[in-house]
Formats: structure tokens, C-alpha cells, sequence
């Protein structure tokens, strides 16, 4: 059927759909939900329809994603057929059953999220069946090798290639800028990309940002990589195994991560690291609470990495308080540079160079920790981490006082004495994201005290900064009422953490920050 184009001054987050007029629909046999081939001159690509009621007969709506792709104007005329079920939704269907995929199962299903033949519904069905039935060695290795088929790659020469990534789940963990420019500064290549923050107060590119541009492509990743050795810059746009990106998108507000090994090490093989330590902090303020979901987890990465030629190390990291003392993207930034260039938190730097001493021990390197700590020492981490961040478009000679920090700022004080026996690491969360953190660079808290720390009534608990009066007024309504910092003299004092249910109502957060 032929139809013209009325273009639609919307974007729909990614997804290709076109609406349909009820009459036309029934004429096309079409329903809602359904795939509708469309072609325009050698053009040719499947979308999904929308039917409207009130939507005028023989047009068809295309969203600005569909338009860019097909290339087709105002009032042109494009040809419109119901298409076919893709193959792979029948093995989305076996998994929802149950079944065990094979290879090119799980390749057709990657190429249709990749090519936008499935649906969000039909995505939500397929991580849905991973959550529920999980995934088998054989299927995480089949996914990881088919997003990483279905994007871009980098590579940069000989190895070896050095790489560094967290699991995630605390917030506060800026570890990646202290160990790029201590593994760049040894001579090693350590090109990072890494994520903005989806549900935490910052990802390492909102951290960095604050210093430098981070949105590169892949030729400038390149020429700042031949250098430095290192670069931190966003992985968003570059599009490294571009499945993974809209299997996050849903599994968001699912709540659900039953892609965690791919998703990690797809990136990892895509940007050509040869040699990866994973931290996986671990506690029951982070994402993985025991020791041995942690210990099972480790395992899970270094069979997958072997199967992907990849040399996988992981660490188990103090996963029950947030790392160092400050949470949001400027103040995250100000930590981190503050300690390579000597100072900072004895946390945040023990982590660091911990890290950094495996990456050195996997490639050889007797006594990994203590060169780590020779050039964290001697400026030459500072000295690099500023080449980075001028090769990058930023401001070498850029001090901690220099980046944005919110201008408005109050205390939270303590109303008692007593140890400090527990922080909620996702209370803190809620308070620096209602702060403005990521979005208001400014925005987040700095903590003055952390566990076992002695405060006396009165005391500065933490600071919340933002970059307007309205979001420190919010941020700290909700901070008086999650009192996220539990002190006690002695432990039999204060029994009762908290009550269910509870007296302030308010979601879980889930955290899915990569």
C-alpha cells in the first residue's frame, strides 16, 4: 500500500515506530504492535506500528529515529506491508519456556534488538527469561561474542591492553580516575570508557566531565590514547556493543540485571583489552551483599573472560559504606584529584593502588602494589592524569577549587555522641541525587563521618551541596527524615535500624549503573 509521509517532530528514545490510521491498518491487516515493512526507494526497514484513531487515512506517521533512518520527507509517498514475525521472537518465546539457546539463537535475537525488529514488550519478555531462568555459560559467551559482532571495535596495536571495571553498587567509587593515570604513567595502555550514571549520584564520565570533554569518537580515542597511553572518556556514543545499551534501557525500569557478565565484558572485549580487573565491592551497602554471591560472581567473570580470550582478575572490595568521603560529580572529581596529588582519603587511595597493583601483577610486574604507590607518590599519576585531561580539551593546570561545586551548602549535624555503627548507602544516594547529582554537576554531599568514627553531639555528619536553594531545601527535608547515619554508644543502645513498615514509605533503589 502506498502511503505518504507526514513526519513526526518527535523522537521516541530509540525506538522505530510508525502510526497507522485504524482504516488503513485494517486495510494493511496490521495491529497494533505489529511489524510493517517500509521502503522508499532502495531504502528498506521494518518499524513498528501504532495505531490512532483520529490519525488521517493514507499517511502514515514516522517519529524523527525512523525518518533519519529511511530518509524519506513531508508528503513524499513510501510503500507500506505488514512484515513477517522475526525468527527470533520464537526464541524469546523458548526461553520465556525455559529452554536452553544455541548460538544463533542468541545472534538472532541481538541482530533484531540491534536492527529494532523486536519490540520494548518482546525485550522485556527476553531479560525477563534471563532473570527467571538465568543464563548458562554457553549463552553468556554466545551473547557477549554477538553484541560484540553487531558493534564497533577499537584497537590499539599490541598488547597488552589493561582495563579496569567496578559491578558498581556504592556510591562514591571515582577508583578509575586515580588507576588510568597510574597504569598510563608505567607505560601501559589503558584506554577507559565508562558509563554516566543512571541511578547513582555519578558515573566515572560525570566525574570526568567536570575536568574534561568526554565525548569522543573513536578516531580522537585513538590519537589521545597515542599520547598518553590512557584516556577516560564515555562509552555512550561510540556505539561498543550497542545491544547492550536498549537491553539497559529496559531492564531500568524492570529492575532486573540478568546481563551483567555480557554487558561488562562485551565492552571490554570490544574496546580490545587483553587483561581486566574487575572490582566487585561487596557488603551490604553495595549490590552484592555476601561473600559468597561475590566469590560465585568472580568466578563466573574469569570463565567467561577465558572464553573470550580475555585475562580476567577480580577483586573483592569493602562494599559496606560509600569510598571516600564525597558523592557527586564535581565533588567526586575534587577527591580524586586531590589525591593524586597527595591528599585525599586513605579509602579512596588504598583501592587505588590495590587495583592498579593487580593490573601490573597480571602483566608481569613484581610487587604490583608498591610501584602503584611509587607513582601515585612521586606526581607522576598527577603528571599523567593532566596529560589525559589535556589531550581530552580540558585544563591541565586545573586545581580542586577550579571545578563547579554547588554554590548553596548547609550541615547536617548530629543530635547525639556515639560510634557511627551504620551509613545507608542508598539513603545516601536519594540525598545527593535530590541534591541535582548527576544532572547539576554541583549537586551531592561530602560525608565527615563514616563507620566506627567516634562523633561528639553537634558534630558535622555530612554536607549537602547544590547548585540551587529549591534542591538543598528538598535534599534536606529528605535527609532529616532518612537520617542515613545511625550512631550509638553501645551496640545494645540502638537495636532497631529501622522499621517495617516504615515510617517514611519510599521505593528500593536498584542499581544498574555500569
Amino acid at each position: 500500500m502506498k502511503l505518504n509521509v507526514e513526519v513526526l517532530m518527535i523522537t521516541t528514545g530509540g525506538s522505530r515506530i510508525a502510526i497507522l490510521s485504524d482504516e488503513t491498518a485494517n486495510m494493511l491487516g496490521v495491529h497494533s504492535s505489529d511489524r510493517i515493512r517500509l521502503t522508499y526507494g532502495k531504502q528498506e526497514m521494518i518499524a513498528i506500528a501504532n495505531i490512532a484513531p483520529y490519525f488521517p487515512k493514507n499517511r502514515i506517521g514516522l517519529y524523527q529515529e525512523t525518518v533519519e533512518v529511511l530518509r524519506a520527507k513531508e508528503d513524499e509517498t513510501i510503500d507500506v506491508q505488514l512484515a513477517p514475525l522475526p525468527e527470533s521472537l520464537f526464541n524469546v518465546r523458548a526461553k520465556l519456556h525455559g529452554e536452553r539457546l544455541r548460538d544463533k539463537d542468541i545472534v538472532n535475537i541481538v541482530n533484531d534488538v540491534v536492527e529494532r525488529h523486536l519490540s520494548s514488550v518482546e525485550i522485556a519478555a527476553f531479560l525477563t527469561a534471563l532473570s527467571i531462568h538465568g543464563l548458562s555459560t554457553a549463552e553468556n559467551e554466545a551473547l557477549s561474542k554477538a553484541m560484540v559482532s553487531t558493534g564497533k571495535t577499537i584497537s590499539f596495536g599490541e598488547g597488552p591492553i589493561l582495563d579496569k571495571h567496578s559491578v558498581g553498587g556504592i556510591p562514591g567509587d571515582k577508583t578509575s580516575m586515580l588507576v588510568v593515570p597510574i597504569v598510563a604513567a608505567a607505560g601501559f595502555t589503558i584506554p577507559k570508557t565508562s558509563s554516566r550514571a543512571i541511578t547513582s549520584p555519578s558515573g566515572t564520565a560525570d566525574r570526568v566531565e567536570t575536568l574534561c570533554p568526554v565525548n569522543l569518537g573513536i578516531n580522537e580515542i585513538k590519537e589521545v590514547v597515542s599520547k598518553t597511553n590512557g584516556c577516560l572518556v564515555w562509552g555512550g556514543s561510540l556505539e561498543l556493543a550497542p545491544a547492550d545499551d536498549l537491553f539497559i534501557q529496559v531492564e531500568y525500569p524492570l529492575g532486573i540485571d540478568p546481563m551483567l557478565l555480557p554487558s561488562i565484558l562485551s565492552k571490554k572485549k570490544a574496546i580490545g583489552a587483553t587483561d581486566v580487573v574487575i572490582d566487585i565491592p561487596t557488603g551490604m551497602g553495595a549490590k552484592i551483599k555476601t561473600r559468597t554471591e561475590a566469590y560465585t560472581l568472580a568466578s563466573d567473570f574469569v570463565d567467561l573472560g577465558k572464553r573470550l580470550g580475555l585475562n580476567i582478575q577480580c577483586a573483592l572490595t569493602f562494599g559496606d559504606q560509600p569510598l571516600g568521603c564525597s558523592i557527586g560529580p564535581a565533588l567526586e572529581a575534587c577527591e580524586a584529584l586531590t589525591t593524586l596529588m597527595g591528599g585525599g582519603p586513605p579509602d579512596l587511595r588504598d583501592k587505588a593502588v590495590s587495583l592498579a597493583g593487580m593490573l601490573f601483577e597480571m602483566v608481569g610486574v613484581e610487587d604490583g602494589r608498591v610501584k602503584a604507590e611509587e607513582i601515585l607518590d612521586s606526581g607522576k599519576a598527577e603528571a599523567k592524569m593532566r596529560e589525559i585531561i589535556a589531550a581530552q580539551g580540558g585544563d591541565p593546570g586545573v586545581k580542586p577549587d577550579d571545578l563547579p561545586i554547588g554554590s548553596e551548602m548547609v550541615e547536617v549535624c548530629s543530635e547525639q555522641a556515639g560510634k557511627v555503627i551504620w551509613l545507608s548507602t542508598e539513603d545516601i544516594v536519594r540525598i545527593a541525587r535530590e541534591a541535582g547529582a548527576p544532572k547539576e554537576k554541583g549537586g551531592g554531599l561530602v560525608l565527615h563521618a563514616k563507620l566506627g568514627e567516634t562523633v561528639h553531639k553537634g558534630d558535622v555528619l555530612f554536607e549537602i551541596y547544590a547548585e540551587r536553594c529549591s534542591k538543598l531545601t528538598s535534599a534536606l527535608e529528605l535527609a532529616h527524615q532518612l537520617s542515613p547515619i545511625v550512631l550509638t554508644k553501645k551496640p545494645a543502645e540502638k537495636m532497631i535500624l529501622d522499621q517495617v513498615p516504615e515510617k517514611l514509605a519510599h521505593e528500593k533503589t536498584f542499581m544498574i549503573d555500569r
